[in-house]
């Protein structure tokens, strides 16, 4: 299953021994720093058991790139532990095919991982590199700071949503958005420099910025009327929209603190990139954020099991 499905010969330099031993042998780049996250994927609650084995395979290793576009790393090598309740090629083959064609675009190698049997989940471990003492952090907002996101919020609440009426094609923008998310890599490499702090938006805007808040020993005045809704989530969730926007994660987008000096090369960094850049607030040194009703911190919560 393994030499079928998963053996690919390696893109990138590095690579000493990749798929087929105990380990893989890798050799970062001198004068830089390892990035290094992992996720799990579980059907059924990180996505729909019955949704397209091609946009499992993507969505898998679309959320670890995620963390690495966060760093402002760029992507090298990764690990998949793939647990399946039964072995079926029919599946596999668009699986697999969905995960390699997006290791292709982000330009990062397949070196190893497992396959065992029990509940559908997928783990995707990431390595990345950062020319030492680049990374972006989310400790490094400052008072005075403006906040900004990449892109648009609320694709994924919204395709989620679609998805449970019933929506089964991916030419639906929402549905696309919720089930092959994009990772911002090339606009996390662009913002190193210029960003003094960023997370990816995962689990809700709102829940995102109280852990760049808190890392920063900041609040926020956060104006919602600025968000970037999504295409179509308006007609979607009507005044549910903005809602969705703040605390409906699976938007994957980059949540990044912005000295005002930086705006302007920012986003002309990210118009080169065809990712728009919007500013939504501004940090502050009195705690809290502002400008939303909100007692908590919301988003997506596991062990919870709800969004507010």
């Amino acid at each position: 299953m393994i030499a079928r499905h998963f053996t690919r010969p390696a893109r990138g330099a590095g690579v000493e021994l990749g798929v087929g031993d105990d380990c893989t042998l890798l050799t970062p780049t001198p004068g830089h720093q390892l990035a290094v996250s992992v996720d799990t994927s579980v059907a059924d609650v990180h996505f729909p058991r019955e949704a397209p084995a091609r946009a499992i395979g993507h969505r898998a290793l679309a959320v670890s790139l995620s963390d690495l576009a966060a760093m402002g790393a760029s992507p090298r090598w990764c690990l998949m532990a793939l647990t399946l309740d039964h072995a079926d090629d029919a599946w596999l083959a668009p699986f697999a095919g969905g995960f390699d064609a997006l290791c292709a675009r982000a330009r990062i190698d397949l070196v190893g991982g497992d396959v065992t049997r029990g509940t559908l989940a997928v783990s995707v471990t990431v390595h990345g590199e950062i020319p030492t003492g680049e990374a972006l952090t989310r400790h490094g907002a400052r008072d005075g700071d403006l906040l900004a996101v990449t892109g648009h919020l609320g694709g994924g609440a919204g395709g989620l949503a679609a998805w449970q009426s019933g929506e089964r094609s991916l030419a639906d923008p929402l549905l696309a958005a919720y089930l092959l998310p994009e990772p911002r890599l090339d606009a996390g490499q662009a913002l190193r420099g210029l960003a003094s702090a960023a997370i990816d938006v995962s689990d809700g805007l709102l829940a995102d910025l109280h852990h760049l808040c808190d890392a920063s020993g900041l609040g926020v005045d956060l104006d919602p009327e600025a968000l970037p809704l999504a295409e179509g989530l308006v007609e979607r969730l009507g005044e549910g929209a903005r809602h969705a926007a703040l605390t409906g994660g699976d938007d994957y987008e980059l949540l990044v603190g912005l000295p005002p000096a930086a705006l302007e090369p920012a986003r002309e960094a990210l118009d080169a990139l065809g990712v728009p850049l919007t500013v939504i607030g501004r940090f502050t040194a009195a705690p809290g954020i502002r400008g939303v009703e909100a007692t908590g911190p919301g988003g997506w919560q596991h062990f919870s099991g709800a969004t507010p």
